[in-house]
């Protein structure tokens, strides 16, 4: 199959559509079910291009979840604590392949952004991963393939209806790319920059060490935002991305809003949340939503207007903004990217409240040294990579 005609383009009124490959070449994909539209597919390929990067990278099982062009989670497949597992809605399942592990971490990471989200995943779609993905609400996803099981267990959700991409793992792009706007042709060659350990050796800090896990954790950072719409900065922790900030104009805008999703995280293993009483009968993204109001500062507010009682057994006592700071500082080894230079030691100082300890960015701000300086504050390792990650 050379082009495949799709309903519509990015809005209903955008006609005709389809996708092809420039060259003439087959498309390296199959449909396996549904009906992918023209947003499905660019999360789809970008998706796929940073699960197979990352799996490149580490060596082990990747999985994204990307909402409008940018990935709201990533993650690689190391084991779940029992807090994570009851975090991500996912303790009820039973031992998770490493594959399952990934996707439960790359969902789990932002669950309000990923609600409705496409998945690429690096590796064959195993069973305990479909298992986890047909209870989520999500538009589709892309593999290399599928265990016959759980392409059953895929294909028979939203009615049969859930779009299931095959891609062809040996494809190569050409390495000049195109894009049109407003009529005019856009070319450049593909960004194929390398992202691995040997990235983060030129340390600038007084603090030079940085761990192996935090080396992962470093690349994970920088590999997701090598497909996330810029500006953006990415905070990750044991093995996955936990804060992600995308498309801001403003660094510090990037860093302050990656840094409240990380926050989030973090207050989502608190004992206060562990501890909530949900009514039976309310749903994973309700739960989702309500835990997002209780950790919120508006969170009076709905107890002022006695509405928990449809939500909890029992009437949770207010979370402080003194109790929030208390558990937040025990948040620490933290690692952050950046896809550009930090240009003031202001995003150092936010990034601090969020427990980063480890920082990997490309360097060549006039304020390097400022930026340097508060690093050295706190006791910071950063690495300087030499490399702009933009992706627009």
């Amino acid at each position: 199959m050379k082009d495949l005609e799709l309903k519509y383009g990015c809005n209903p009124n955008q006609k005709p559509s389809k996708i092809f490959v420039n060259d003439g070449r087959e498309l390296p994909i199959e449909v396996l079910n549904g009906k992918p539209g023209y947003i499905n597919f660019m999360d789809a390929f970008n998706g796929w291009q940073l699960v197979k990067e990352l799996k490149k990278a580490t060596g082990l099982p990747a999985a994204t979840s990307f909402k409008h062009v940018s990935p709201a989670g990533a993650a690689v497949g190391l084991p779940l604590s029992d807090t994570l597992a009851k975090i991500y809605w996912v303790d009820d399942l039973g031992e998770l392949s490493p594959l399952a592990c990934a996707y439960a971490r790359a969902r789990g990471a932002d669950r309000m952004s990923s609600f409705g989200d496409f998945i690429a995943l690096s590796d064959v779609c195993d069973v305990p991963t479909a298992r986890i993905i047909k209870r989520e609400v999500s538009d589709g996803i892309i593999a290399p393939g599928y265990e016959p099981e759980a392409l059953e267990i895929l294909a028979s959700k939203k009615k049969g209806n859930y779009n299931v991409i095959k891609i062809d793992p040996d494809y190569m792009p050409t390495p000049i790319e195109h894009k049109d706007v407003y009529g005019i042709t856009f070319e450049q060659g593909r960004n194929e920059f390398k992202i691995d350990k040997e990235l983060l050796s030129n340390v600038v800090t007084d603090n030079k060490e940085i761990p192996e896990l935090a080396q992962i954790d470093l690349i994970i950072s920088l590999i997701t935002l090598k497909y996330t719409q810029s500006n953006s900065v990415c905070y990750a922790k044991g093995g996955q991305a936990i804060g992600i900030g995308a498309g801001q104009q403003s660094r510090i805008h990037c860093t302050r809003l990656a840094g409240s999703k990380a926050d989030n995280w973090w207050l989502r293993q608190s004992p206060q949340v562990l501890g909530l009483q949900f009514v039976d009968e309310i749903g994973r993204p309700d739960r989702d939503n309500a835990i997002d109001v209780y950790i919120g500062e508006e969170y009076e507010d709905v107890l002022a207007e006695g509405t928990w009682q449809r939500i909890f057994k029992v009437k949770p006592a207010v979370f402080t903004k003194e109790e929030k700071r208390a558990w937040l500082n025990q948040m620490e080894d933290v690692a952050l990217g950046s896809d550009a230079f930090f240009p003031f030691g202001d995003n150092i100082e936010r990034a601090k409240k969020s427990g980063v300890k480890y920082i990997a960015e490309p360097g060549g701000s006039v304020r390097d040294e400022q930026v340097i300086e508060t690093a050295n504050k706190y006791g910071m390792a950063m690495a300087f990579t030499g490399m702009r990650l933009f992706h627009h």
